[in-house]
């Protein structure tokens, strides 16, 4: 059986001590893509901040690692081998794409040599301010930066905000070759639900922050009406 890199234990997490999600459990396992879903507002985003201790657990727990993460700094997660690709991408604008993947990478140049293979057409970029990519270009860097570091659980928000569907096509399979490459874990909150589940091994809906569905991605995208229902709310047994 796979490690468990992220055990999510009954979790409640928000902001000024009110719950945005409500008693979640969740687990992500080395070499897999687990997927995040659920409409704007159920707390997906409010839930990979918890992970990464930038924003404190208000019941549960959560274990990275096998280690809780309540007495942990941010910081000394990411030394662990946790990577957080943020809704904004987090990008030093005023720093050549080569630059900011040495920052992903702590200097270690064999690094870049596994960022090329995934991303090859970052390696015509490699000299060009990141606030001059287009939007997909600095989406790719933003992955390629996170996969730089060698993550041991990697966790990426709404990797598609702002592109064409068509790059996002592009994207998200490169997240199931790096899990499969590196046996990283993966946990992906993605609003471009089809696309998410074909890459994901496993995937869990949040509603209204509750989690109202668990079940193996390939049987979700053959049971279209119950991933809807979920969305609405509904909890499916």
């Amino acid at each position: 059986m796979s490690e468990a890199l992220l055990v999510v234990e009954h979790l409640d997490a928000g902001y000024q001590g009110v719950p945005v999600v409500r008693d979640l459990s969740l687990t992500v396992n080395a070499g897999e893509v687990v997927a995040l879903l659920g409409p704007n507002g159920a707390g997906k985003t409010t839930t990979l901040l918890t992970v990464s201790a930038l924003l404190p657990a208000l019941r549960g727990d959560v274990l990275v690692f096998g280690k809780s993460v309540r007495r942990q700094k941010p910081f000394a997660l990411a030394r662990a081998g946790l990577g957080h690709v943020t809704e904004d991408r987090s990008l030093f604008s005023e720093l050549t794409v080569r630059e900011n993947l040495r920052l992903g990478c702590h200097g270690r140049s064999g690094d870049l040599d596994m960022v090329n293979d995934f991303f090859p057409q970052l390696r015509q970029l490699m000299g060009r301010r990141a606030g001059l990519l287009s939007g997909g270009e600095q989406q790719m860097l933003a992955l390629a930066r996170a996969i730089a570091s060698k993550p041991r659980l990697l966790l990426l928000d709404e990797m598609s905000l702002g592109l064409a569907p068509v790059i996002v096509e592009r994207l998200l399979p490169i997240v199931r070759d790096v899990a499969v490459a590196t046996g990283s874990g993966v946990l992906l909150v993605e609003q471009h639900v089809e696309l998410a589940l074909e890459v994901s091994d496993r995937a869990y809906v949040l509603a209204h922050g509750d989690l109202v569905l668990e079940d193996d991605a390939k049987n979700l995208l053959h049971n279209k009406a119950m991933l809807e229902a979920s969305y609405m709310g509904e909890v499916v047994a």
